[in-house]
């Protein structure tokens, strides 16, 4: 069984994605870069433009994948801090960035008020200043 999630393994790689799908896109590329060394020809060129498209694509699937999962995460932790933060707390919570929202998530809700709160005074303000105050670490298993 692995470990339980904590700050120092909750980063998400996903192997058939990252290694998968990764490598075979970049030497693809070099390969294409590679056989430009026998010449220049229009062939040549359209494969280094396709295989450069296949690596651009694949970068931006993943941040427009991350992007929606951000939005799920806000909706989720703006609906989790009314339940969980005094009125006034949560009114000023409305200042926090989805980073602080997302670094938020793994908080228990017993500390959440004391994170919001150090949050919103600028005594935290990165995602990693914030993980890393966290004690009871809430596992989020279900992350793109």
């Amino acid at each position: 069984m692995p470990d339980p999630q904590s700050y120092r393994n909750h980063v998400r790689v996903v192997p058939a994605y990252h290694v998968g799908v990764l490598f075979p896109l970049l030497v693809n590329f070099l390969w294409s870069l590679y056989q430009l060394r026998f010449g220049v020809t229009a062939s040549g060129l359209v494969t280094v433009l396709t295989a450069a498209a296949l690596l651009l694509m694949f970068f931006s699937v993943r941040v427009q994948i991350l992007t929606v999962q951000d939005r799920v995460i806000r909706l989720e932790m703006r609906q989790r801090l009314r339940e969980v933060l005094p009125p006034d707390l949560f009114a000023q919570a409305t200042r926090l960035s989805i980073g602080q929202l997302v670094a938020l998530r793994f908080a228990a809700d017993s500390e959440l008020p004391e994170l919001v709160r150090d949050v919103l005074s600028g005594t935290l303000s990165t995602g990693k200043e914030i993980k890393m105050r966290v004690k009871d670490w809430q596992p989020d298993y279900l992350r793109a």
